[in-house]
């Protein structure tokens, strides 16, 4: 029994099904056939008996006058035609009253034993006794049913009649009764399998198709259709030609099962709701199915909502990725520093910006705290954090930190953020703004010097008099006093401390004075060629070489002339006395790849300068030379004519590559140098931005991560 249960658990609907009605239809049929052949049996043997008393009866009553006539032939004729009425009957004969068998139907002589077989109680009107006697001619035994019936007139025995009907062959009559029996509840049992089957086919049918649908659920096609094509529809049994209606013209769903049809009789709501209104309502009780057909509806119902809603969450979720694709690319293409701390201060996001500016991957800063990540300098900052968090008020500020030797100014933002009403989070925002303050710093720096330029104007106009009569009058002093005298040393002194101050005026006036340039074509490299020509013996005194790679394809330009000159000037001397001595300076034109500018180079092979320095470099009166040894006006002085110019000028130190030739990299005073890069438009009036200043970025980009 245990092992029967789960194979039939394991076995179809279908097949289940069809078992089941054969079981019970076979079982009833069984339970039948008993019963009725039971029953049918004891009334066929009653039948026989009946029969075979009335046989009895009928020869006793015709034997009395042959009794009392003794006319045995009469008899003998009257047992032989019972005889051979019917073959069931095996014998027939008569006795008479003391026993004696008048005449009998056996040929082969009379079994003796029947005379004293089935007595007949006095008084009895018959009996019935199934006796067991052999067969004639030594045949088997048989059994046969005895019946002994009295002769009588007058309430006197004359004798008995004695029958014997076969009980094989009343069982042969039986049998084929039962066996009719058998047949008629095979037949009706195979007819109920039959019908059983096509009834277990109508509903696995249906099942099969609901569980083929929801396999394809499972596979995630939702767009499918379970329950039968219907033949009718709520509008046309309510004559409706509404298309505000939900339900009007929609194949797929039944109009109890759809929000808002507008029906007098449909009860608001949804499903739950109009299911209960429409128990009572015409088109429900007319389209209504069975259970099967309900189930399949809701069945596709469910699907068409699960499709919709799956559709809408597809949506969302596409809007989402959009949003979030969206949101990333601002966020890695802002340079502004960005990360989102939860209510923990662990860090859930950063852009790339924040990664680069702390040198680190997004992997060793998602997931941890300021203090794991930062350690040592988280602590500082931990305490403002966790004051946002408590009360929601963001902070705002600006600060300044060294990096590669130079100051950086941020301007911080860290604000809460907000899920529903409760601080879950941290947002910090930061953006360099370190060119903000230079830019203003030059601001204050240009009004200074404005002023300072003013300053220095009237200054040196008052001191150029009494100084060139200081000069004037020393020169003539030392033209009358001979040269090996202490008088005459003194005033060489004079003089030549008189000629510095001439210089320090001069250039304070070009510093001071705003005089119109004069603008012309000008070839840019002749004028260098020529400031070079006029340089070079003095510089190789200091075994200082100077190498020129001239652009021969470089267009004329609109500028003034001398004035660009006295820039290449400061420019080299510059160079010069960076070097000092044994060094190569590299001098380099070219034209910009939109060639709408020109860049001049001037490199050299000196010390360098200082981190520190570059961003002062231009600004009047600084200098890094020894006392005497310079105004710190030539480079100021050079910047604004380049700006007269609408151009610009950068210095880069150490020099890249780039702009350093072969000769001089054997010079013993070979250092990092630097480069001065001054680009000029062609004309002043087309001043657009071309390409070097990207190049230039580029370069000094690659200094920055040399240094770093």
């Amino acid at each position: 029994m245990k092992g029967i249960l789960p194979y039939l658990t394991r076995l179809a609907f279908r097949t289940k099904i069809i078992l089941g009605i054969s079981t019970i239809v076979l079982v009833f049929a069984l339970l039948s056939g008993l019963l009725v052949s039971r029953i049918a049996g004891e009334a066929m043997v009653g039948e026989i008996k009946k029969r075979g008393l009335s046989l009895g009866l009928s020869v006793a009553t015709r034997s009395a006058d042959p009794l009392l006539a003794l006319d045995f032939l009469r008899l003998k004729n009257m047992v032989d035609e019972v005889k051979e009425s019917s073959d069931d009957i095996l014998y027939a004969f008569i006795q008479d009253k003391t026993g004696q068998v008048l005449t009998h139907t056996f040929k082969g002589g009379f079994p003796v034993e029947l005379k004293e077989a089935n007595p007949l109680p006095a008084g009895a009107r018959q009996s019935i006794q199934l006796l067991a006697i052999m067969g004639e001619e030594g045949g088997s035994e048989e059994r046969v049913y005895d019946f002994a019936i009295p002769v009588t007139i007058s309430n006197e025995n004359l004798g008995t009649v004695r029958l014997g009907l076969s009980q094989i062959k009343a069982q042969a009559a039986v049998q084929r009764l039962l066996l009719t029996i058998f047949s008629v509840s095979a037949g009706a049992g195979l007819a109920a399998i039959v019908l059983g089957s096509l009834f277990a086919n109508t509903i696995t049918r249906r099942l099969a198709l609901l569980r083929r649908s929801a396999e394809e659920i499972v596979k995630g096609n939702l767009d499918l259709k379970t329950s039968p094509r219907f033949s009718r529809t709520c509008w046309d049994l309510r004559n409706c030609q509404n298309p505000q209606c939900p339900a009007y013209g929609d194949l797929g769903r039944r109009c109890w099962y759809l929000a808002g049809t507008l029906c007098p009789e449909c009860a608001p709501g949804g499903f739950e709701e109009k299911i209960k209104g429409c128990q009572d309502c015409q088109v429900y009780l007319e389209l209504r199915g069975d259970e099967i057909q309900s189930l399949a509806e809701a069945f596709d119902f469910m699907a068409f909502n699960l499709n919709s809603y799956i559709e809408s969450l597809k949506e969302a979720e596409r809007t989402l990725i959009r949003q979030q694709q969206w949101l990333k690319t601002i966020l890695d293409s802002t340079p502004d520093l960005v990360s989102l701390q939860d209510e923990n201060l662990v860090y859930r996001a950063v852009n790339p910006a924040f990664c680069q500016f702390f040198g680190k991957t997004p992997e060793e800063i998602l997931g941890k705290t300021p203090r794991e990540v930062f350690p040592g300098v988280a602590e500082q900052h931990q305490a403002e954090d966790l004051r946002i968090l408590r009360t929601g008020v963001p902070l705002s500020k600006e600060f300044h930190r060294r990096r590669n030797h130079r100051r950086q100014w941020l301007h911080m933002v860290k604000m809460p953020v907000y899920d529903d009403k409760r601080i879950a989070g941290l947002l910090f925002t930061a953006r360099d703004i370190s060119e903000i303050k230079q830019y203003q710093e030059k601001l204050v720096q240009s009004v200074k010097m404005e002023q300072l330029g003013r300053l220095a104007g009237g200054v040196a106009h008052e001191i150029n008099t009494p100084l060139c009569i200081i000069l004037g009058y020393a020169q003539m002093l030392l033209e009358d006093l001979p040269q090996d005298t202490e008088s005459y040393e003194y005033l060489s002194i004079i003089e030549k401390q008189a000629q510095i101050c001439r210089r320090i005026v001069s250039d304070l006036l070009s510093f001071a004075r705003q005089s119109e340039s004069h603008l012309a074509e000008m070839n840019l490299n002749r004028s260098l060629e020529e400031v070079l020509q006029l340089v070079r013996h003095t510089f190789r005194q200091n075994w200082i070489e100077i190498e020129a790679d001239l652009d021969p394809d470089l267009p004329p330009i609109i500028g003034d002339q001398e004035k660009l000159k006295q820039v290449w000037i400061n420019l080299l001397n510059n160079a010069f006395d960076s070097i000092g001595q044994d060094g190569v300076i590299w001098v380099k034109t070219r034209m910009c790849p939109q060639r709408r500018r020109v860049l001049v180079a001037v490199a050299d092979s000196g010390g360098g300068i200082e981190e520190e320095d570059k961003d002062r470099i231009f600004d009047p009166f600084f200098t890094t030379k020894a006392p005497g040894a310079g105004t710190g006006l030539g480079l100021s002085v050079s910047f604004g004519i380049v700006q007269d110019h609408r151009g610009t000028i950068t210095v880069l130190s150490p020099a890249p590559a780039e702009f350093k030739g072969k000769s001089g990299t054997g010079a013993k005073h070979c250092g990092p140098g630097s480069v001065f890069l001054v680009e000029l438009p062609l004309s002043p009036e087309e001043a657009e931005t071309d390409s070097c200043e990207e190049m230039v970025r580029t370069w000094q980009q690659e200094l920055k991560s040399q240094a770093g």
